[in-house]
């Protein structure tokens, strides 16, 4: 039976079918029906059968190390939150959650701090990706609302990416821009980084990090000065402050000298905008990850607002989100800076959700948000903290010190679906929740989007949904009349009636009608939109019902400093999420960016003494790591770029969030990601190598580099070292053990066979090759090695496939150049029409250009 569900990823919310097919199994397909996707899957979402086994899973509640039962884990928690409570008061405890929780997890978890309790310390992990986007939205609308829907892109005559690569980072909206353009829509791209998306667009701004109010000032100045500022607009429906046009230091000229981009392109793009009414304006991390972050949001919507260009078809600010149930954690209050349904903290609104919830204890003020919570941990006065769904020992910024805050809490409880993450190494009390494919709920994506996750698999061991976890907390610590939930469709309910009470219209966010369906609608609700269009009445959600312009400022944009003489940005890599508990089960996605990767520009690897891919340090005052070097020109000379995505379980280095500033905007609380002060340096080894081994190591191994890579049947490991490489024998099982020994080289190749089929393999050397891992890796599902494994290779001539390029059709770089050379193929979708590659989910097609052009320059 197939399921209609929503993937686990990013915000774009898109449907999926699933069809379970015996045991941990499942086929999975996009939903043509679903209206963000229409079918399409992402290689993150196309491959989320390879995810779901129970590999790593946490099965039943853990007190320390000892197993323990439900009752017994659920009576601790609430004791201890409970006693901490009594003795220290409310804002002694906190919840720090996530984007990853349904809706209606959110629902009970907020609930239960701001109105039983009696803290809004609840914060969570969205406040890393999205919270400037909500703040400038409360500033300038008077509410966070999105003001924009997927379906403006397909009425755009130009669309504008602001900090975000789309292609890789929410690939099916990215198609479906690539569509638009196809279709005379035009598309500029401004990011520091010349990313696959900025090489599909009619013009690229590479501006220097942090200069994005200057370039928005710029624009806003260029649209008063040539006439495009709509006065009647304002006039009727926006509050401008006094002596907000004055924008000095805003002409053509200064604001290209201040973002670091050529006059011409800067000029490009102004006419671009001036040209285009039907402008969206799309923007992400690169925009909410700043110290400057709300004024960087409030900026673009100044443009909007100015032009008229909101509420209208094709014309809107779009804020995309990076997490599938980020936007449901706003709606019901799940950020400390919001009570519950959008109302803030407001005596009225305090008041008013109190007698919905006939609270107790209800909050009155906004709680700690992200860096100051853990900093609270750290300094003793939060003593009991709960995480659920998260992983901020590896996702905070300054992680080092978040990591010693979590091992001096008196009391940590972690509910997560994995056994071993850096963060539940410091709990007490670990809880197993269910996974995407047990869960049972709504998210809501981007765009207002509400969405059902369906279960189509059978809770494994004893795991529990989140919202039954903190239900079960809640009535233990007294309050079972206001937690006597049996099922999520109840939660759903109460969620919109809360939504719509006492609410005359002040407030967009209101779920109409769903409060009053029952369990069978529940379960079969489709994918619907709240909100409609919003603002196009000209009517905002200020008391006075205007919109505001924001008088923001350039900040001044700090010098190198001499022993951090470089800017260090973070992001996210293609196919890989989060801190990988899940896409690193997947074999097929880890080949796309097999080890974290440091990119640096030609000229400073040149001036540092980098060779591409050979080990480098990035350091910051905060921290170091190691990463792989990778020599590009698509970063800006004096920038460099890391991945967020490696944790302690994964790999010895790339440890990415140990290295940026524990600072955060001080309007959103939102930390700053993207311009860390920072070093770079060479780092040398003496020895290089791999490891793959049916099933998992034991133990990471130890030795300077070691990155773990998914494979079929089982796992691999790149390792690199100083002195003696000989302890890694360790890691090899017990078995028939076959050795080669190049002492001339430093060369040791041992495979460890079981009754004639490999097991394991370890490769080792100082001054010769290796061999590509592919064949041996090949050889751990084979009934009888083959007799030739200590050379890393069969018999005769290899086909050399390449790194994989199509995550989708797992197809490798050397297949598609061959195919192009062999079938004379002349364009992307002649290439997709030969060997399917990029006619998934899209985001290989900037790749696939690219290779067109390399070949066509080549044949030249």
């Amino acid at each position: 039976m197939t399921i209609r569900t929503t993937c686990a990823y990013c915000g774009v919310g898109c449907g999926v079918l699933a069809t379970p097919t015996g045991g941990r199994t499942a086929t999975i397909a996009g939903d043509p029906d679903h209206p963000a996707n229409a079918g399409r899957l992402c290689s993150k979402g196309t491959h989320l059968g390879e995810t779901i086994g129970l590999d790593g899973r946490l099965l039943t509640p853990m007190i320390g190390q000892k197993r323990a039962s439900w009752d017994r884990a659920l009576d601790l928690v609430a004791k201890r939150f409970r006693e901490t409570i009594a003795q220290h008061g409310p804002d002694s405890v906190a919840f720090y959650v996530s984007g990853q929780l349904l809706t209606e997890d959110y629902y009970v978890a907020n609930k239960l701090m701001k109105g039983f309790i009696g803290s809004a310390n609840i914060d969570t992990n969205s406040r890393l990706c999205m919270s400037s986007a909500v703040a400038g939205h409360n500033r300038a609308f008077g509410e966070d609302v999105v003001p924009a829907s997927y379906d403006d892109l397909d009425a755009a005559e130009l669309i504008v990416l602001v900090g975000s690569n789309t292609a890789w980072c929410h690939p099916v909206v990215y198609q479906r821009i690539r569509a638009r353009c196809d279709a005379g829509a035009k598309l500029v791209v401004i990011d520091p980084r010349r990313t696959e998306t900025a090489d599909e667009a009619d013009l690229h701004l590479p501006i220097r990090p942090g200069s994005d109010v200057a370039l928005m000032q710029g624009l806003l100045a260029w649209c008063r000065d040539t006439g495009l500022v709509d006065y009647d607009y304002l006039a009727a429906h926006v509050a401008v402050p006094d002596g907000f046009w004055t924008l000095d230091g805003s002409d053509l000229w200064s604001t290209a000298r201040t973002c670091d981009v050529d006059v011409a392109d800067l000029r490009a793009f102004f006419d671009l905008f001036a040209q285009h009414p039907r402008t969206v304006t799309m923007f992400s991390q690169g925009v909410n990850q700043s110290l400057t972050g709300t004024d960087q949001v409030n900026a673009i919507i100044n443009v909007h607002l100015a032009t008229g260009r909101i509420g209208k078809p094709g014309a809107a600010p779009f804020s995309i989100t990076g997490q599938p149930n980020a936007m449901g954690g706003r709606e019901v209050g799940g950020l400390a800076s919001t009570l519950a349904a959008h109302m803030d903290f407001a005596p009225d609104n305090v008041a008013r959700v109190g007698r919905f919830w006939a609270a107790p204890t209800m909050a009155t003020a906004p709680g700690l948000k992200a860096v100051d919570l853990f900093r609270a941990v750290g300094e003793g006065r939060i003593k009991a903290l709960w995480v659920m769904a998260t992983n901020p020992a590896v996702s905070m910024p300054d992680a080092g010190r978040v990591r010693q805050a979590l091992a001096d809490c008196p009391f940590v409880v972690v509910s997560d679906v994995i056994a071993q993450t850096d963060t539940g190494v410091h709990a007490h009390v670990r809880l197993p929740a269910a996974a995407w494919g047990e869960k049972d709920g709504t998210v809501t994506n981007s765009d207002r989007t509400v969405s059902r996750q369906r279960a189509f698999l059978p809770l494994p061991g004893e795991a529990k949904p989140d919202w039954w976890i903190v239900t079960q907390v809640a009535r233990r610590m007294g309050w079972k009349t206001a937690f006597a939930y049996d099922r999520p469709a109840e939660i759903w309910r109460e969620h919109c009636r809360l939504s719509t009470y006492q609410n005359d219209g002040a407030r967009r966010f209101a779920i109409d009608g769903q409060a009053a369906k029952g369990n069978d609608d529940y379960a079969e609700m489709a994918p619907f939109r709240w909100g409609g269009t919003p603002f196009a009445d000209g009517r905002f959600s200020h008391p006075d019902g205007r919109a505001r312009m924001i008088a923001v400022a350039q900040k001044p944009l700090a010098d190198p400093l001499p022993h951090w003489p470089m800017t260090l940005n973070t992001g996210r890599y293609r196919d890989h999420w989060h801190s990988m508990t899940r896409t690193g089960l997947s074999p097929k996605l880890a080949r796309h960016r097999e080890e974290p990767l440091v990119e640096v520009h030609p000229d400073d690897a040149a001036r540092l003494g980098i060779t591409d891919g050979r080990l480098a340090r990035v350091a910051t005052p905060q921290g170091n790591s190691l990463y792989r070097a990778r020599v590009v020109d698509t970063q800006r000379a004096g920038e460099l770029f890391v991945p967020i995505h490696w944790t302690d379980r994964t790999a010895t280095g790339g440890r990415t969030g140990l290295l940026p500033r524990p600072l955060a905007d001080p309007v959103s609380g939102q930390p700053g990601f993207k311009a860390t002060p920072a070093r770079l340096e060479a780092v040398a080894v003496e020895w290089r190598g791999f490891v793959v081994m049916r099933g998992e190591l034991d133990t990471r191994p130890d030795c300077l580099w070691a990155t773990r890579i998914a494979v079929p049947c089982g796992t691999a490991w790149d390792v690199a070292g100083q002195g003696d490489a000989a302890a890694l024998d360790a890691l090899l099982p017990r078995g028939q053990r076959i050795e080669a020994i190049d002492a001339a080289r430093g060369t040791r190749r041992i495979a460890i066979l079981d009754d004639g089929r490999l097991v394991a393999a370890l490769f080792v050397t100082r001054d010769g090759t290796l061999p590509p891992r592919d064949w041996l890796v090949g050889q751990l599902a084979e009934p009888v090695a083959a007799p030739t494994l200590l050379a890393g290779r069969a018999p005769g001539v290899q086909v050399d496939r390449g790194p994989i390029v199509c995550a989708c059709f797992d197809l490798g770089l050397q297949t598609i150049l061959r195919a192009i050379a062999a079938q004379r193929l002349t364009d992307v979708a002649a290439i997709g029409a030969a060997i399917g590659a990029g006619t998934n989910c899209g985001s290989c097609r900037p790749a696939l250009a690219k290779l067109l052009q390399s070949d066509a320059h080549h044949a030249a």
